[in-house]
């Protein structure tokens, strides 16, 4: 008999058998939020926005998983209870005063954008990964009667989902 006979492994099986198991895994709900600054520049009451308001627009980014449904709100600010005919002011670097303003869902600044109700955005819900943006609409109505400096506020955007 030869050496290498010896040393290969049986040919001839007796039998077999076979399990199945699964694979799964779970893709964690995810989402996440990112703005930019709603930069109004200069406002003057007195000529160039007497009757006529500023409006600029700023951006939301939302990144979420593919099929998510998800709602955006945005806070009233530091300074909303100081609002004249808005809901929310921006107050006065060096003073106690206040100027109003406010932010909206659409074009025409017919919605205001909030925390509740009508007020929260509903995107559509997200077809992919990719990150999806969308307008705020910024505006400071006309002559208001405020002192001369520098306003500021900080709104706070959340994303449910």
């Amino acid at each position: 008999m030869s050496i290498g006979l010896l040393l290969s492994p049986a040919l001839a099986l007796a039998g077999s058998a076979a399990s199945s198991f699964q694979i799964t895994a779970t893709l964690d709900p995810t989402c996440t939020i990112q703005t930019t600054p709603a930069t109004f520049g200069h406002y003057n009451p007195i000529t160039t926005h007497a009757t006529t308001p500023l409006d600029v627009n700023s951006t939301v980014t939302l990144t979420c998983s593919k099929g998510m449904a998800t709602t955006i709100a945005l806070d009233r600010g530091q300074y909303g209870s100081h609002a004249k005919g808005t809901t929310r002011a921006m107050k006065l670097a060096t003073g106690e005063d206040y100027l109003s303003y406010d932010l909206y869902q659409d074009v025409i600044r017919a919605t205001i954008w909030g925390t509740g109700g009508e007020e929260i955005f509903v995107p559509p819900i997200a077809p992919d990964t990719r990150p999806r943006t969308f307008f705020i609409y910024a505006r400071i109505p006309s002559a208001q009667d405020v002192t001369v400096g520098n306003y500021s506020d900080t709104i706070v955007a959340i994303v449910n989902f």
